[in-house]
């Protein structure tokens, strides 16, 4: 799919992105490259380690990014489905063109921000996994419609008071184009959002049907939030997702649609959700099967590394962690101890500490395994390494640190180094959180 999938600017201000100016605002990278646009620096390909970097700094590998992208592109054309990735991940629209290039069919988002990012840099083709009630937001999303009748955007709904108020604010902003939207069943009792049961969600789809300004697409929820998830209740829930789409459509509740949109899918059970959209019956129109994991793209040492459905599907490949965040070692008061510059600030820690993994010798060397090495805690700038016997480590080596959950790994950093193995650096993801 062509960059210009969107808005005529989308392609402009992802070229600008290039000719950001290198300065204080980006973590990491080398004080002399002050100055210089992105690309210039882009350009000298210097090499993360000799090359004037500074700790800490984030890097994403060149190599595992393209692998995991590469990866889901294949999983998902062989099973039928189209692909949606969550762009929350990243909020990189580099990323997210890299990703549609790959075959995504758009890219979902959560909230109106990152709606306009998206937009701003041409995404044409938009899922929001939530239910959009703010009428200033709502106003805007009706102007992006009428202004462009190849923008397609699709929402959640989940309650009749959210379909009036969608309702009363496109209203008001003589919106043109109704916005489509997608009744969520919800996952079960003390899940997240969600319409609780299928007389809601009827009733909620009834509401819509009252509406000129909704038109309903399909149904959609999150299978990630299934209680006490297994692959047993995960499949039931999934089951019950298409029984829905089945019953809206004997109802002719999807008449003049191009296609019902069947959406579901996070990062730890897309496998559940490839079997049980396979088993879709015929339905009256072509079904969109919308696939929404966004992990992926960078995949991490922690939480995903240990739920990927690829674990159950080995066969069908393995994602990559693409992420390392670089740290100096800044003080070793004791041999149980040592302090490195990286913190909260730096790294995720929401889900995992991160994992210590590697060390580069401070006078230089080669790079070796962080034996004996463990991360205890985090401060906001300081992480708390534990050192066994076995640990070579002196102030001044660099630590590479693994980390857990890529989404709150991103957010952290406004500019990030993408490096081949070898540690020359190729490009610069910019994210906008």
């Amino acid at each position: 799919m062509a960059l210009d999938n969107g808005p005529a600017g989308g392609r402009e201000a992802l070229a600008e992105l290039a000719g950001e100016r290198v300065d204080h605002r980006f973590k990491g990278l080398p004080p002399d490259a002050y100055g210089l646009t992105v690309a210039e620096l882009a350009g000298q390909r210097r090499n993360l380690f000799t090359g004037g970097f500074a700790t800490p700094v984030l890097a994403l590998s060149a190599e595992r990014l393209e692998h995991n992208l590469k990866l889901m592109e294949t999983y998902a054309a062989q099973h039928g489905l189209a692909f949606a990735p969550h762009g929350k991940t990243s909020m990189a629209p580099q990323l997210f063109h890299r990703q549609i290039e790959h075959g995504a069919w758009g890219i979902t988002l959560a909230v109106p921000h990152q709606v306009w990012v998206a937009r701003a840099f041409g995404i044409g083709r938009i899922f929001l996994a939530n239910e959009l009630v703010d009428a200033a937001a709502l106003r805007r999303l009706a102007a992006e419609l009428d202004a462009d009748p190849d923008f397609r955007f699709v929402c959640y709904v989940d309650s009749v008071r959210g379909v009036e108020l969608m309702d009363a604010a496109l209203t008001a902003a003589g919106a043109a184009r109704p916005v489509d939207v997608v009744v969520e069943l919800g996952a079960g009792e003390g899940a997240r959002t969600g319409a609780r049961t299928e007389a809601d969600c009827a009733a909620v789809a009834d509401a819509v049907a009252g509406t000129r300004t909704l038109r309903l697409a399909g149904v959609a929820g999150y299978e990630g939030e299934v209680p006490d998830a297994d692959p047993e209740r995960v499949h039931a829930w999934l089951r019950r997702l298409v029984a829905l789409a089945a019953d809206f459509d004997k109802a002719g509740r999807f008449e003049g649609l191009e296609d019902i949109v069947l959406s579901a899918g996070g990062s730890a059970w897309f496998d559940a959700v490839a079997d049980v959209f396979a088993e879709v019956p015929g339905l009256s129109l072509p079904v969109l099967k919308l696939l929404r994991s966004g992990a992926y793209v960078s995949h991490d040492d922690g939480h995903y590394r240990e739920v990927t459905p690829f674990n159950r599907v080995p066969a069908e490949g393995a994602l990559e962690p693409a992420f390392r965040l670089w740290t100096q070692v800044v003080s070793r008061p004791s041999p149980e101890q040592a302090f490195a510059n990286a913190g909260k600030r730096d790294a995720a820690y929401d889900l995992d500490l991160p994992f210590a993994q590697a060390v580069r010798p401070g006078g230089g060397g080669p790079e070796r395994p962080a034996a004996g090495i463990a991360v205890s805690g985090l401060s906001d700038q300081h992480a708390w390494l534990r050192t066994g016997p076995e640990a070579e480590l002196e102030v001044g080596d660099w630590v590479g640190l693994g980390l857990s959950h890529p989404c709150t790994s991103f957010d952290k950093w406004q500019l990030i180094p993408v490096a081949e193995a070898d540690g020359t650096v190729v490009d610069y993801i910019r994210t906008f959180f």
